[in-house]
């Protein structure tokens, strides 16, 4: 493969219900700054029906073009049309580097564009930088947690990678940026895509907000327990106007949805305070919340690993610890 005719960095920016996921968002402003160390545009492919209007946004977001495809087979996302349409568009317009966020859609979707390309694929990933040869370094974790791997792909392009939602930063939207924006069309097989066909959406997710966005958390491990130990975490969230999060034990155990999960196999958190009760601070969570600006941590172990990165560390019951810092906090408020 001749890999000096492919250039460019592009993104598949996701979109819910027209909604423009945050995880998009974010891998434009890393894409942005990968560009502009190789000197290339930044890309962004936008698929969907009737979005064709959250185009200039993610020009504000760092995008030098974005391609739209609006169609009625895209409506609702569908795994063999949307690969189709993405495996079409790399095709045709051969970008050196694209990236997809780790989601429920990214990660069902990329494995299917690489197969379909014939290229690699690393997901998961923490870091993405341009080494000195202008290929892209690619760090996830490895062996549970416990090492970080860097993959580089020489021999193929795109070289592609996904990145879990909270990972990367958004830049500044700036509303003066100029970008061009291209209606691009989609041959499809309409016989292949027409095997599999929508026939009900039902949602069933029980968290009200994305913990990924939250300003504060606060989570509780194994120390939690039982759903009464939560519903201490959930009165203090309440008055502090926190999100509740969990490590992935507590899910497990069925005490809280897969959604509200912090870490390596849930979500990756940036908030202003995480405050983790009951959870020791096993290297898969850590992964998922130590880049959060501010750290408090209750545990009755005082050699429990998450005092590591804590700025602040109780060592205590979180069960006798949080209805009375609770308390506090409403007097405090009166």
């Amino acid at each position: 493969m001749d890999i000096s005719q492919y250039k460019d960095v592009y993104v598949f920016v996701e979109q819910r219900d027209g909604a423009v996921q945050s995880v998009g968002l974010e891998l434009l402003g890393k894409a942005r700054q990968l560009a502009d160390t190789l000197n290339e545009k930044v890309v962004a492919i936008l698929l969907g029906k009737n979005i064709a209007d959250k185009a200039q946004g993610l020009i504000a977001a760092g995008a030098d073009r974005v391609l739209v495809v609006d169609d009625d087979r895209l409506k609702t996302y569908l795994t063999e049309p949307y690969a189709e349409a993405v495996s079409q568009i790399i095709r045709e317009q051969s970008p050196s580097i694209f990236l997809l966020g780790a989601t429920v859609i990214g990660r069902d979707l990329a494995p299917r564009v690489s197969a379909r390309i014939g290229t690699g694929l690393t997901a998961d990933c923490t870091q993405l930088e341009i080494g000195d040869k202008g290929e892209l370094l690619m760090t996830r974790p490895a062996f549970g947690g416990n090492l970080m791997a860097t993959i580089l792909c020489k021999n193929h392009r795109p070289q592609m990678s996904t990145v879990r939602p909270g990972v990367m930063q958004k830049a500044t939207a700036d509303g003066s940026r100029k970008g061009e924006v291209v209606n691009y069309n989609i041959a499809f097989d309409d016989e292949k895509i027409s095997r599999v066909r929508l026939v009900e959406e039902v949602k069933e997710c029980k968290c009200v907000a994305d913990i990924s966005e939250a300003k504060l958390i606060v989570s509780g491990g194994r120390g939690a327990g039982t759903k009464d130990g939560f519903d201490k975490l959930r009165a203090l969230a309440a008055e502090i106007g926190a999100e509740v999060g969990a490590s992935r034990a507590m899910v497990d155990a069925g005490v809280i949805d897969h959604c509200a999960q912090v870490g390596q196999t849930g979500k990756t958190v940036r908030p202003e305070l995480y405050l983790a009760c009951g959870i020791s601070g096993a290297i898969q969570h850590l992964a998922g919340m130590e880049e959060s600006e501010y750290i408090v941590a209750i545990n009755k172990d005082k050699f429990a690993p998450i005092f590591s990165v804590a700025d602040l560390g109780i060592v205590g019951d979180m069960h006798k610890i949080v209805p009375l810092l609770t308390e506090r906090i409403k007097s405090l408020r009166k």
